[in-house]
């Protein structure tokens, strides 16, 4: 099922996410709802505070890598920083670029039965759980942009919401 998101200001996207101690079968459907309403959005990965559950999962699916369940992530960056585009569903319409995400990091979370796992993400993939977990810890990009770059994206995203849904869709296309 689909679930709308969570945009910005709403203020639980500020809220820190409780830890996972519970794998049942409220937290499949959560997960499955999660990937429908990732890949309606046309998003690579997404956070369950985004679809206001303030648990710590969240899935990805970036490029040619596995679809990702991760649930209470940790990482370990083990690579630099790169520059990168970031965009965010939950802040639709506008990306901004900088270098606050690292390009390798080794990733341990649990799966949908609890049994941990690990795995190394680079690039985009890293990109993308670096993302989800600033989510699950209320944080956005905008964030980590500087004071004058998290203007400039705020502007814009303001200006986008003021020309409403269909403007933006005629706009991109679809």
């Amino acid at each position: 099922m689909i679930r709308p998101l969570v945009t910005h200001p709403d203020p639980r996207l500020r809220q820190r996410s409780r830890t996972v101690d519970k794998f049942d079968d409220e937290l499949r459907t959560l997960v499955d709802d999660m990937i429908d309403t990732m890949r309606d959005a046309d998003g690579i990965g997404l956070a369950a505070v985004q679809i206001g559950v303030h648990l710590r999962v969240a899935v990805m699916e970036v490029g040619d890598s596995p679809l990702r369940v991760m649930i209470n992530p940790q990482y370990e960056a083990i690579g630099e920083p790169m520059p990168l585009e970031e965009g965010c569903l939950s802040v639709p319409g506008v990306q901004e670029k900088g270098k606050a995400r690292n390009n390798r990091l080794w990733v341990r979370a649990q799966d949908l039965d609890g049994k941990p796992y690990e795995f190394e993400a680079e690039g985009l993939e890293a990109a993308c759980v670096q993302h989800e977990c600033d989510h699950i810890d209320g944080k956005l990009y905008i964030d980590r942009l500087s004071p004058v770059r998290r203007q400039r994206v705020l502007r814009r995203y303001a200006a986008l919401q003021k020309r409403g849904p269909d403007e933006d869709q005629e706009r991109a296309g679809g």
